[in-house]
């Protein structure tokens, strides 16, 4: 039995080697089908496997197979023994199914590959012309595009097919557009005949097909092309008709069509009009002329020389006689023509005439050269300024010169501007002739003359040429620049603040003293404030009512506009003088000069003369009063000293004698100090009078000499009177005249050096006489020249004289009383000379004859 199957088993594939599957199908069916019996599905599982002999032989260990198992384990060996037939069954449906699968899916593989081929061989069939197809599924997705797109253009790319601006006119555009939108949307076809932008021919087809919209684009070539060309040049030609017929329809003026027999065949509606017909049919069925029989005959034999009919004649429109410029011409189907009513253009061309005329005339009146030059650039009129201005002769200008021959000749006369390239700037001054705006130059010219030179280009053709000789208001306008840079210069450094206020009331100019005298600031007063804000940034320095009411008065005044005046004081101490000026342009001029300084130093000048005057006064009642008490014990000295002196007192001796003689010298002395302090005092006080009289000039020469003839002698000096022998005499005070010139000579004895000379002469002119005094002493210097004439003033200037200084004081009193003169010539080293000039009529006499 085990040779037995061994053999079986060695002649059939083990179970176990049928694959994991079948095992665990197995294993899984007799786990359920098993009964709860000690056989486990495990030990049958590894019997059917064909385990180990000593596995096997411990279940089955030599006992029969029937005898060791029971009823249930045969039926479950049973159905195992079926499930396992099965399963060979089964796989070996599958292995013929497998086989099966493997032939069906090589013939499905050969299909494809045939399917494949068709799909190149159709993409080869469609791509062997120049489309493009463009394919939109259901949804509204990209759609798709299949094929090359440089036949519509060739910098087009694919997905750009579809921006139709890019290669379609706007119209044909939004007819493709508006094509596929109804096929995508209601599934239209359509069939366009489209043309690019450069002018190729495209043929658009869209159509559904299985559920897709596609539009088919290619390539019109052949007789296809052809006739879309051909298609494109009707409808050009047709539009250009339409056009045509709608402009003539709307033109105001008669127009006609007839044919070869001469027959109207076509009218518009002005024509209808024109001979009052109640349409244009009406007017061709009838036969309705608009022109008289003589007028077309005329026409139509110029007509038959082969050419056009142009000419004005009178024809009867709409019940008025007009003038018509009629234009006809031969076509092919007969001939057209157009009348054009001339009546109005006839009437303003005659009034055109005669203001044309009217201004000639009053051009040849004016200063500016005007020079018109028509379309063929030939000079058509000019004034009599512009030959002046260029000295052009009538005759040449009678020619109708070119305007390029014109510069040329000026040119060649020096008459026209410096250029370095002549041509480059002519041809810029021609740009007129093209263009539509005037333009301005100034030229320069060789004689210093200015022209503002203006180019108007004519509506009829040709340039209009001004001519103006500006250099008196450019020299005018350079002054006036000038003069106003120098007025603001001078305005803005003056010490004085000026500002000037409008008719307005309103801040017009300033300059940078008024804002710093006032301390404000300079942007204010950029804005122009009224002179109401200006007031009150100026009221917290000066409050007074009056005075501002006075400014704004003199500032805002319409009626009465007069120039003002006063003086501020402001509360930081600031003097200020004021004055308003009314300008010519209703303007008013405000200015303010600052006086503080000033009045500050004339307010000490004035305390200071107050007190000299006061110091002057003390010192002339002091010089009074001490001269008055002096006056008295000096006169009891001299009788005193006189009775000493006298032998009836008794004898002296030889000193008390000498002591005597210095008290008699001193007490003179003395007693003049004091008299002509007096007599000065007396002329300050105005009560000095003069006793005039007949004065001998010689004998008053003498006598003043015979006073200091002790003091010539004394100094070793040398005295010269020097008079004319018959000088005679004058009127004047006689004993102050002596007085006058023993005090010169007193002067200049004590500042003469011993062995000197001393001159006192007298001259007489016909108005005065001079009375001089020189000497040769050490001179005065020029700066003490004014003051030897004050009062103790006494310079010796090296010498021995010590006086009182009041000699040359008392002679310009004495002379000046008598209305005369002093004068001093003097230099150092070399001498003075006191001259004292007296009227020959003093002013006293004068005075007492009327």
């Amino acid at each position: 039995m085990r040779d037995e199957g061994a053999t079986r088993s060695r002649g059939r594939r083990p179970l176990h080697r049928r694959g994991p599957a079948v095992v665990l199908f197995l294993v899984d069916s007799i786990e359920t089908l098993r009964p709860a019996t000690p056989l486990s599905a495990i030990s049958i599982a590894a019997l059917l496997l064909g385990a180990d002999h000593a596995a096997a032989a411990g279940l089955l260990d030599g006992a029969p197979l029937a005898t060791r198992l029971g009823a249930q384990e045969l039926a479950a060996l049973a159905l195992l023994i079926g499930v396992v037939a099965f399963a060979v069954v089964t796989a070996i449906a599958l292995l013929r199914t497998r086989g099966r699968a493997a032939a069906e899916q090589q013939v499905a593989r050969a299909t494809i590959a045939g399917l494949h081929s068709d799909i190149d061989r159709l993409a080869a069939l469609l791509m062997s012309e120049p489309q493009v197809l463009v394919v939109w599924t259901a949804g509204f997705g990209e759609p798709e595009v299949i094929g090359e797109v440089s036949f519509i253009a060739p910098t087009l790319a694919p997905h750009d097919i579809l921006a139709y601006d890019q290669w379609l006119s706007p119209e044909l555009a939004r007819a493709l557009g508006d094509a596929i939108e109804r096929l995508r949307v209601k599934g239209e076809s359509f069939a366009l005949l489209l043309t690019t932008i450069q002018g190729r021919h495209v043929e658009a087809e869209g159509r559904p097909i299985g559920g897709f919209a596609v539009m088919k684009l290619r390539n019109v070539t052949g007789i296809k092309r052809d006739l879309a060309e051909s298609s494109v040049r009707c409808q050009k030609l047709q539009n250009e008709a339409d056009a045509l017929r709608s402009l003539v329809e709307m033109l105001p003026a008669p127009v006609w069509m007839r044919d070869t027999a001469g027959q109207l065949v076509l009218v518009n509606a002005a024509y209808a009009r024109a001979v009052e017909a109640s349409d244009p049919a009406t007017a061709v069925a009838r036969h309705v002329e608009l022109l008289g029989r003589a007028e077309r005959e005329a026409i139509s034999r110029t007509l038959d020389t082969g050419s056009g009919y142009a000419g004005r004649v009178t024809a009867i429109m709409a019940g008025a006689r007009r003038s018509l410029d009629v234009l006809e011409l031969p076509v092919a189907q007969g001939r057209v023509g157009v009348a054009i009513d001339a009546t109005e253009a006839e009437r303003l061309r005659s009034e055109l005439d005669h203001i044309k005329a009217g201004h000639r005339r009053t051009f040849d009146h004016l200063a500016t050269g005007v020079a018109v030059f028509g379309a063929d650039r030939r000079l058509t009129f000019y004034n009599a300024a512009y030959r002046t201005l260029w000295d052009l002769e009538p005759d040449y200008l009678a020619e109708a010169p070119s305007d390029s021959a014109v510069l040329d000749r000026l040119r060649a006369a020096r008459r026209l501007p410096e250029q370095q390239d002549f041509r480059l700037w002519k041809t810029n001054l021609h740009r007129a002739y093209t263009s539509t705006e005037s333009e301005t130059h100034e030229w320069h010219l060789p004689d210093r003359r200015t022209l503002r030179v203006v180019t108007t280009p004519n509506p009829e053709g040709g340039v209009t040429y001004l001519f103006t000789d500006i250099t008196e208001r450019l020299e005018l306008e350079r002054r006036a620049d000038a003069l106003t840079r120098v007025q603001g210069e001078t305005l803005d450094n003056l010490a004085e603040a000026v500002s000037v206020y409008g008719s307005d009331g309103r801040l017009r100019l300033f300059n940078p003293a008024f804002a710093t005298s006032w301390k404000l600031a300079p942007d204010l007063l950029a804005s122009r404030p009224h002179v109401e804000s200006v007031i009150e940034m100026c009221r917290p320095l000066y409050r007074d009512e009056a005075t501002w009411h006075r400014l704004r008065a003199a500032v805002t005044g319409l009626d009465k506009r007069d120039t003002t005046s006063g003086r501020i004081e402001r509360s930081d101490g600031c003097v200020m003088d004021f004055a308003t000026v009314p300008l010519p342009d209703g303007a008013t001029l405000v200015t303010f000069h600052d006086v503080t300084d000033s009045v500050n130093v004339e307010r000490a000048l004035l305390e200071r003369n107050e007190a000299l005057v006061a110091a002057d006064e003390l010192k002339l009642d002091f010089v009074h009063h001490v001269s008055y008490e002096l006056r008295s014990p000096l006169t009891n000295i001299i009788g005193f000293a006189h009775f000493l002196g006298d032998s009836s007192t008794g004898p002296l001796n030889e000193k008390q004698s000498e002591y005597l003689g210095y008290i008699t010298v001193s007490t003179n002395a003395l007693l003049a100090i004091i008299n002509n302090i007096l007599d000065l005092a007396t002329i300050d006080a105005g009560a000095m009078t003069l006793n005039l009289g007949d004065v001998d000039i010689r004998a008053t020469m003498e006598a003043a000499a015979e006073g200091v003839q002790d003091r010539i002698v004394q100094n070793d000096l040398v005295l010269e009177l020097r008079a004319q022998p018959g000088i005679g005499g004058f009127t004047a005070d006689g004993r102050r005249l002596r007085q006058v010139l023993f005090n010169l000579l007193s002067n200049a004895i004590g500042f003469s050096p011993p062995g000197g000379r001393v001159v006192l002469g007298a001259e007489r002119t016909s108005e005065a006489v001079v009375f001089s005094v020189m000497d040769e002493g050490p001179g005065i210097p020029p700066e003490l020249t004014d003051k030897v004439f004050d009062w103790f003033e006494s310079d010796p200037r090296g010498s021995d004289h010590r006086g009182a200084g009041l000699g040359l004081s008392i002679v310009r009193s004495f002379v000046e009383l008598h209305g005369g003169t002093v004068r001093i010539d003097s230099a150092i080293g070399q001498g003075t000379t006191v001259m004292c000039i007296f009227p020959l009529v003093t002013t006293a006499a004068r005075s007492a004859a009327e």
